[in-house]
């Protein structure tokens, strides 16, 4: 997929999608432990849909096909943000990793955001 500021020969050149992974792997690593198995299983299913939406819509080989997509992930990127807040709150994870997994989601909806606004 060619656009105006570079060119993309697969999803995985994504920096949004490289970053997504990272934050399902740590996401992954926080919650290994977690008992409450409807909150991780909520928590890593939204993490991963992140990473998901951006590879499919780029599959799709279309710009109005791969924006949706992209709204999808960030929407996704969004729930994770919502259940580290609860996560946080209910002391499943310490200030620690809830500000290194909040930083690194605000940052892949950033860039989600920006790719959004170039196609």
């Amino acid at each position: 997929m060619k656009l105006e500021f570079m060119t993309i020969e697969k999803f995985e050149d994504i920096i949004a999608w490289q970053k997504s992974k990272t934050l399902t792997l740590e996401v992954y690593k926080s919650f290994k432990d977690n008992k409450d198995y409807s909150f991780k299983n909520q928590i890593q299913k939204a993490s991963v849909s992140v990473m998901n939406n951006i590879a499919e819509g780029y599959e799709r080989k279309s710009n109005k096909e791969f924006k949706q997509f992209l709204f999808i992930a960030k929407g996704s990127a969004g729930e994770v943000r919502t259940m580290l807040h609860l996560a946080k709150d209910i002391e499943y994870i310490d200030n620690v990793q809830y500000n290194n997994l909040l930083e690194l989601s605000l940052c892949i909806s950033r860039m989600l955001s920006n790719f959004i606004k170039k196609l």
